[in-house]
């Protein structure tokens, strides 16, 4: 079947659906933190959403600090505070995490920190056992934030 809708017609549509959103998507998508000679940024913002990438929570000079779950827990929360800050995001506009860990006997202490320093109510999350991660860290921890107009 045929559509009747003209092209321009469509194009109409599409251009009222990005003004009924309140922004165009494509005005605001920007890399945050992102260092030239890198295959990645720390985070991106497409639209009023905050993708951050795995967070591992490195000392001042980029390593892996302690070897105990809860220190290297408290560093990536930490660090993803900082990203989500930057970035002009409140830790209360996280909507989902990912946390990777390459124990899961790790989990219930990681899950301490977890309650104590992620806000109310907790993002939706999901936990993943994984061989290993870079710089022999036991967590990393990605978030998706979501700003909401008027905040």
């Amino acid at each position: 079947m045929k559509s009747t809708v003209s092209k321009a017609a469509k194009h109409t549509l599409i251009f009222a659906g990005l003004l009924a959103l309140g922004t165009s998507a494509f005005a605001q998508n920007k890399a945050i933190d992102f260092t030239p000679g890198m295959p990645f940024s720390n985070a991106y913002i497409a639209g009023n959403t905050l993708y951050v990438a795995g967070q591992q929570g490195p000392d001042e000079h980029g390593k892996v600090t302690g070897t105990d779950i809860t220190v290297q827990t408290t560093n990536a929360i930490a660090a993803i505070e900082k990203v989500v800050k930057q970035a002009g995001y409140k830790m209360t506009d996280i909507v989902s995490a990912t946390v990777y860990v390459t124990d899961l006997a790790d989990v219930p202490a990681m899950n301490v920190v977890y309650k104590k320093l992620m806000p109310d109510p907790k993002p939706a999350r999901a936990t993943v056992q994984v061989a290993g991660l870079i710089g022999g860290a036991k967590i990393e921890i990605s978030v998706v934030a979501v700003k909401q107009s008027g905040r």
